[in-house]
C-alpha cells in the first residue's frame, strides 16, 4: 500500500483515443499499415556502405578558401 496513493487519473485525450478505438477497431490496423509503408524498409547494406565510402571529408573550417590570391 502506498502512503501517498492518488486516485487514478485519465486525461481527456486518453479518454477520446480509447473511445475512438472502441468505435473504430480498424484504426490501429491503419496505423500499423502506415508505419509499414513509411518506416519499415529493408536496408541494402552494400549500397549504404558504398555511399558512406564515397563521401568527401569536410574541412575543419568550411569558410576557409584554398585559393592563394
Amino acid at each position: 500500500m502506498y502512503i501517498f496513493h492518488r486516485p487514478y487519473y485519465t486525461s481527456e485525450a486518453t479518454l477520446f483515443l480509447n473511445e475512438l478505438k472502441a468505435k473504430n477497431p480498424g484504426v490501429e490496423a491503419g496505423q500499423r499499415q502506415g508505419l509499414e509503408l513509411l518506416w519499415d524498409k529493408n536496408v541494402d547494406r552494400k549500397a549504404w556502405s558504398e555511399y558512406r565510402a564515397a563521401e568527401v571529408a569536410q574541412k575543419p573550417y568550411v569558410y576557409l578558401n584554398d585559393s592563394k590570391e
